[in-house]
């Protein structure tokens, strides 16, 4: 058994927990670490768009035809959608059952608009046919350096790999070349992650010595509900499902741990895709079901964003006295379902879709996002590692109703054979 220094997830533990100390008793100089976890994500992101190219045009490739593309696309986005609507309604009932918001009492008229004036234009500016629209870059090469969409990037992929299959043997060679561009990538992606300890200590130096634990008394109530609420939904609602397909999740959970840790330091589950992707066809799922559903989760398949969407937009309600009827619940929660689903490749993706989704309910302001403006950092943590665990779950359940699971390999795998 290898010793426990030997693991990423140690190390990468150890420089969260020692970015935590040292932002709480210096963060006048913690704040400068900033750019240490700005630069590992930078890295990472660098190496996304070319990555996912390759794995989603071999995807393709080995798929055969387009009928098992459109296939495979089309059960993972009716389980993306089922999961996700049942997120929302479950935000929905724990911010009515315990309220976290009521006794607050802020006046509407304290609150600084100027605070949250970006997002809130972010999210006026969001429709469904710029959306769509938005899915077409504007050049190849624009998939790749504009806004760093994923689903660019599978647009193009797919477009490619169809093409290339149409050839036959004429493109065998450029398979070849794609093929092993990919082993590139990943080996440059292994390198890089060898970092991910100081992205992880520098990103968390930052947060806590900006913020200040202290900052967090005030609203400690809505992040103690939302951390609860998403820890929930991962092991009952992805429990069940993942019971229910034949393997554990918290055998799952333990097997993805070294990425599970690097998202928890950077907020960001972007930082360990790739490593997922590579895992998830250890555990036996197909390339090409992998290269399909992981890339497309990112846009469709956010729990943890839809479970904050709603439970922020109630809480600033409550917080303002400002009584929702079901209807206009209802109604906010169907808005979440489109708004979420724009939110990947968006700065600030969190309070954008959050500041759509709120323009449905005129009778809560938007200024009302300030006050869960200095908490939002600390909450994106739970937001990405369960939109990081709801992808994996989702690529195995849709590799099995394909048929293009090993069984034998998954259980292997999780239980350290």
């Amino acid at each position: 058994m290898k010793p426990i220094t030997s693991h990423l997830y140690f190390w990468v533990l150890l420089a969260i927990l020692a970015g935590g100390i040292f932002g709480h008793f210096d963060p006048v100089h913690a704040v400068k670490l900033k750019p240490l976890g700005d630069g590992f994500i930078a890295l990472v992101k660098m190496m996304i768009g070319p990555i996912i190219f390759c794995t989603v045009v071999l995807g393709v490739a080995g798929a055969g035809d387009m009928k098992k593309v459109g296939r495979v696309g089309g059960k993972a986005l009716i389980y993306f959608e089922a999961v996700s609507t049942l997120a929302l309604i479950i935000g929905l009932i724990v911010m009515n059952v315990l309220k976290p918001g009521d006794g607050f009492n802020v006046n509407p008229a304290s609150l600084d608009p100027k605070a949250v004036a970006d997002y809130a234009r972010a999210g006026a500016e969001q429709n469904t046919t710029d959306f769509l629209l938005h899915l077409i870059p504007r050049t190849f090469t624009d998939a790749f350096t504009g806004s760093g969409d994923l689903l660019q990037v599978l647009l193009v992929a797919v477009l490619f790999g169809y093409a290339m299959t149409r050839m036959g043997s004429a493109g065998e060679h450029v398979h070849r070349f794609i093929e092993g561009c990919s082993h590139i990538f990943l080996a440059m992606m292994n390198v890089i992650m060898k970092v991910a300890p100081l992205g992880a200590g520098g990103a968390m130096s930052f947060t806590i010595g900006k913020y200040g634990i202290g900052a967090l008394r005030p609203l400690a109530f809505l992040m103690g509900s939302f951390y609860l609420t998403c820890v929930t939904f991962v092991l009952l609602v992805l429990g069940g499902i993942a019971a229910w397909n034949g393997f554990s999740i918290f055998r799952f959970l333990a097997y993805i741990k070294d990425e599970l840790f690097t998202v928890l330091g950077t907020s960001s589950s972007e930082t360990a895709l790739v490593p997922l992707m590579h895992k998830l066809e250890k555990l036996g799922c197909s390339k090409s079901v992998v290269g399909l559903v992981v890339p497309a989760g990112y846009s469709f398949n956010l729990d943890g964003t839809n479970i904050y969407i709603t439970m922020a937009a109630l809480f600033v309600a409550q917080a303002l006295n400002i009584h929702l009827s079901l209807t206009q619940q209802l109604s906010l929660l169907g808005v979440a379902m489109l708004t979420s689903k724009g939110a990947s490749g968006v700065t600030g993706a969190g309070f954008v879709t959050l500041a759509a989704t709120l323009a449905v309910v005129p009778s809560v302001p938007a200024a009302g996002l300030a006050l869960i403006l200095g908490i939002d950092r600390f909450m994106s943590e739970a937001r990405s590692l369960t939109n990081f665990v709801g992808n994996g779950v989702a690529t195995i359940v849709v590799s099995r109703w394909e048929r293009e699971l090993d069984s034998e390999k998954l259980r292997q795998e999780l239980s350290g054979k």
